[in-house]
């Protein structure tokens, strides 16, 4: 990877305001591609940083998804997940701390796990905050300073 972010790096760019597109429930209609049902949404954050908002399901499992917010780093094409929203379709271990469970999870970069060798976002933890799709990205909209359009009372699935 073409650097690490570090704990505050991460932080400033979770709450960067994120404005969402008008058109951003339409865009997130989730379409058919090789086995699941997936989205993206570049959005600009308000200072500038670029983000993409990506939304994954499987065909099979409705609990088997991801909403992930991704920031492309400067001058490449990679694209570093500051947070990732999963269903309850597998077994997750966080391996510093040796702990494993079976639960909705949210997933959070933090420098310690890219320190240790690890993907930047490995490090998880249960939560009840949402039990479906609809329920991981309205999380993801609200933890992330996300900013919906005015008015907006559409459903997001």
């Amino acid at each position: 990877m073409p650097g690490q972010l570090s704990d505050s790096d991460i932080a400033v760019l979770l709450a960067e305001t994120k404005p969402l597109p008008e058109d951003y429930l339409s865009r997130l209609q989730l379409r058919p591609k090789s086995g699941h049902k997936e989205r993206e949404l570049d959005v600009t954050g308000a200072a500038g940083s670029d983000f993409q908002l990506i939304v994954r399901q499987s065909l099979i499992n409705p609990l088997d998804f991801s909403v992930i917010l991704g920031y492309l780093m400067p001058g490449s094409n990679v694209l570093f997940r500051l947070r990732r929203y999963n269903g309850r379709s597998h077994q997750h271990t966080n391996r510093l701390e040796g702990n494993t469970f079976y639960d909705f999870h949210i997933h959070t970069a933090t420098e310690r796990y890219q320190a240790a060798g690890y993907e930047e976002d490995h490090c998880a933890e249960t939560t009840g905050r949402f039990a479906d799709l609809g329920g991981a990205i309205r999380c993801m909209l609200q933890d992330c300073a996300f900013e919906v359009p005015q008015g907006d009372q559409g459903s997001l699935l």
